[in-house]
């Protein structure tokens, strides 16, 4: 067979397996996309919320994402992104404080002279950070708090690391978290202005569009129809099993979470599987609220209050401005705690409360409708030593690729880094 008719099953209609589908019929391959979802787009799949179409999770775009400004420009869609002025704050033991710039650190009321120094010099030194190899080896919250010190790092940092990541807090990459405080610090208009970005009609231009590219192409996606098994023979994969049926491929490329991929490959080699089942991951159960005005004037709130027990609230409309106010509350957690177990009703109404902490104004009267989503496998701890880690994308089984989130680190999970990853898996065809 021509190398360039090679047929290639996708497994995964999320941003990367689209980036990757997208570009592989620009290459003349046959490519089918197998999506177990009713819809696009994986985490960034958006749904009707009472007559609104919003995305499930949160998205935004910063000015480092040159990736995805790259494909935007592809697919034409550069006339669709916007930029706006954002702000922060930081709800701290009961008290809502404006954060995010040099002013504002300087008269923060909690930490001494000394420790907004060392705040602001990590921050400094850590946008200048090129090669992530050293931190690789550290864990976050020992880096953390060599830079600013214990004080800071306690009231600043440690709520954050509990209430996202609980039993494995200390287990966190110090690159990992370093990608982060660099993305956010290198995307400001200047120091006294955060300037972030989001797509108009959010996550499914993007989607919708790479969906057209790849069908003009001959190319399939297929919703609604999960993977039983990819079948593998002789140390080659022969296809994807997909209600009872065996489709016949020469390539599968997964862009699943990896915790999926042991049900769907029994067969791996058991040095693949142990890999894959040691990476552990941490589910989030998202609230969000439709409101008929702001809860406050922040894009993004961090917290550290012991009555509050999550990170953050993200006020989408805060970035992308709608009719209705959007607003997020994340609750991650492994998938596997207690806490995770609680109905919607118990994080709906925790959530509600937790508004009327921040904004004593808040009333219910206020909430115009509310949804409450879950993903088990939201977000992969990366700890120390990630790298070593991953098994290699390219399996022991001829034909058959893995990736998933895991896969972008040190950087975190961004739409930006899915397309990027995409096109890597893609080359790996040439």
């Amino acid at each position: 067979m021509d190398v360039q008719k090679k047929k290639i099953a996708i497994i995964g209609a999320g941003p990367m397996g689209l980036a990757c589908a997208y570009h592989l019929v620009n290459q003349n391959y046959v490519v089918d996309v197998y999506e177990a979802d009713d819809r696009l787009g994986g985490m960034s799949a958006s749904f009707d919320f009472d007559g609104l179409t919003i995305e499930r999770y949160y998205h935004f775009i910063c000015k480092t994402d040159t990736s995805l400004f790259e494909l935007l420009d592809e697919l034409n869609l550069s006339d669709k992104l916007r930029w706006h002025n954002t702000k922060m704050g930081f709800y701290y033991q009961g008290k809502l404080y404006p954060w995010g710039s040099p002013m504002h650190l300087l008269t923060f009321p909690k930490l001494n002279f000394i420790s907004k120094l060392r705040y602001a010099l990590h921050v400094f030194y850590t946008k200048s950070v090129s090669n992530w190899d050293k931190l690789d080896q550290q864990s976050a919250t020992t880096w953390i708090r060599k830079w600013i010190g214990d004080k800071a790092y306690y009231l600043l940092w440690d709520y954050l690391f509990e209430m996202k990541f609980y039993e494995y807090k200390h287990n966190i990459s110090a690159a990992w978290i370093g990608t982060r405080i660099k993305r956010i610090a290198l995307s400001r208009k200047n120091l006294l202005t955060e300037t972030l970005g989001y797509l108009e009609n959010g996550s499914d231009t993007l989607l919708n569009a790479l969906q057209q590219a790849i069908e003009a192409k001959q190319g399939n996606i297929y919703l609604q129809r999960p993977i039983e098994e990819v079948v593998m023979k002789n140390d080659q994969v022969q296809g994807i099993k997909v209600n009872g049926e065996l489709l016949h491929y020469d390539t599968v490329m997964s862009t699943v979470p990896l915790p999926y991929v042991p049900r769907i490959m029994p067969k791996l080699p058991q040095t693949v599987l142990d890999k894959i089942q040691a990476i552990q991951n941490c589910g989030v159960v998202c609230v969000i609220l439709k409101l008929s005005q702001p809860l406050t004037v922040n894009f993004w709130l961090n917290i550290n209050d012991e009555n509050i027990l999550i990170p953050g609230l993200i006020e989408y409309t805060n970035l992308s401005p709608l009719v209705d106010h959007i607003l997020y509350a994340p609750f991650y957690m492994p998938h596997t705690h207690a806490h995770y177990k609680n109905s919607n009703e118990y994080f709906l109404e925790a959530t509600l409360d937790y508004c009327q902490r921040v904004n004593p104004e808040f009333s219910q009267d206020w909430v115009k409708a509310s949804r409450v989503s879950r993903y088990d496998y939201a977000q992969p701890i990366c700890s120390s030593d990630f790298y070593n880690q991953l098994p290699a994308i390219k399996t022991p089984i001829e034909g058959l690729l893995i990736a998933d989130t895991s896969y972008y680190y040190p950087e975190d999970r961004s739409i930006s880094e899915s397309v990027q990853l995409g096109k890597s898996l893609a080359k790996l065809l040439e």
